[in-house]
């Protein structure tokens, strides 16, 4: 049995918790997409963590994290993880690193800092982790997988061809220093040594296991908008958001995917740039940028500071759409509490006409937002776990949402603590 959890915003819709709760049920949870670009903040009995590279089932010793062939492998910021859990007082955890992973290198991160810079104003709003030349060079055959650190001639051949083509870019177009390919090298065997211990055969791990009936849980960064097809391009991600790629991004078939739990927010937040209809300015917007999550709302990898908007059904609609989803997981409820009236974009008008289907980014550019606006319940719901218990304006909330995306909320957050939820 394979579940996948997913986003089915712009990402930052609280999917780490929602992975912790069903990790504790699962055997294997498995990254299967994206880098150390985004992070999903987990707290649990070990305390509060930002896990950006690794899988959140790291807090469970039954589970196996795989780091499918999909990511992004940023060597040092999964060292770094491994190190911050261990200084919590977390028990090693069993990690399985797909060999046919591909390593996220240093003149990826530079490369990607670069173009920023080059770009000036009209820049993407990149977290400059390396996350867009990673995915070109892969796609580009000069990537550099996981196996390869293992044959050295392949190694320094390979190194050597990509620096050719990067040294061009660097020297003609940044204005920047050279690539040196034998200081990569040596950079890359210290690589080796570390990650030798977690590296294997992910594909065949996983088949197993789901041959001999264990529960699979397949685990996305970011959400819908930031996916490259189908998100608000060119403002997205550079790898596919979709729960249909967790099959390409650790080889499961589609016919192994029995559940798609897609993870929305009871308001809307993003990082970067790009269209976001329902966004709210000013005092409003500080207000509620305050108040949500745990520690308001800020970028777990950058720390940049949200921005915030009403609840989308035109955008959340289309999202479970693509996801897939046959479920819908609500977090972050009890953030509202503080509110008279909580509005709802119902609608897009463009260009004088109103519509509930998702546009492309040239016509979204252009949208603007139609309201429906519901009462508040006005009282602490935080912590809630028994959903009969919640005010019925909050329980009106949660129906008049399920109705406008069409697809059940099973779950509803009341809080960022693993077991802060209730069950609908």
């Amino acid at each position: 049995m394979v579940r996948a959890i997913v986003g089915a915003n712009w990402g930052d819709e609280g999917k780490g918790k929602i992975t912790d709760m069903f990790a504790e049920e699962s055997d294997v949870v498995v990254r299967f997409q994206g880098g150390a670009n985004a992070g999903h903040t987990i707290i649990c009995d070990y305390g509060k963590f930002a896990l950006h590279q690794l899988p959140s089932g790291v807090f469970y010793p039954h589970i196996t994290n795989i780091i499918g062939n999909g990511v992004a492998l940023d060597v040092p910021k999964f060292l770094e993880e491994l190190e911050h859990l261990e200084a919590g007082g977390v028990p090693a955890p069993h990690i399985i690193i797909s060999e046919r992973t591909q390593v996220l290198m240093p003149y990826h991160v530079l490369q990607d800092q670069y173009e920023e810079e080059r770009l000036g104003g009209h820049a993407f709003g990149s977290t400059k982790s390396g996350i867009a030349p990673f995915y070109s060079d892969k796609y580009a055959k000069y990537g550099i997988q996981v196996c390869e650190l293992f044959d050295e001639k392949m190694l320094m051949e390979r190194l050597e061809q990509v620096c050719q083509i990067k040294n061009v870019l660097f020297e003609h177009l940044y204005h920047k220093p050279l690539l040196d390919p034998k200081a990569l090298f040596q950079q890359l065997m210290g690589y080796r040594e570390q990650i030798a211990p977690y590296v294997g055969n992910a594909l065949t791990f996983v088949k197993g296991a789901l041959a001999d009936g264990k529960k699979v849980l397949l685990e996305a960064q970011l959400g819908a908008m930031k996916d490259p097809d189908f998100g608000i391009y060119p403002f997205t991600t550079s790898s596919h958001t979709l729960a249909a790629f967790g099959c390409m991004g650790v080889g499961v078939a589609p016919s192994d995917i029995q559940t798609i739990t897609a993870v929305t927010k009871a308001y809307s937040s993003a990082v970067g740039a790009g269209a976001f209809v329902s966004e709210l300015f000013g005092d409003e917007g500080d207000e509620l940028r305050r108040r949500g999550g745990d520690a308001g709302e800020y970028g777990a990898t950058t720390g940049r500071p949200r921005r915030v908007g009403w609840f989308d059904t035109v955008a959340t609609r289309y999202g479970c759409m693509v996801q897939g989803a046959t479920e819908v997981a609500l977090t972050a409820v009890d953030v509202l509490g503080y509110l008279d009236e909580i509005k709802v974009c119902t609608g897009y008008e463009i260009d004088g006409k109103v519509t509930r289907d998702f546009p492309v980014t040239r016509l979204l550019e252009q949208a603007k937002p139609v309201y429906t606006t519901l009462p508040g319940w006005k009282c602490d719901i935080r912590g809630e776990i028994d959903y009969a218990k919640l005010p019925q304006a909050a329980k009106n909330y949660v129906d008049f949402l399920e109705g406008e995306i069409g697809v059940p909320i099973t779950l509803v957050s009341t809080g960022p603590k693993r077991h802060e939820i209730a069950r609908r």
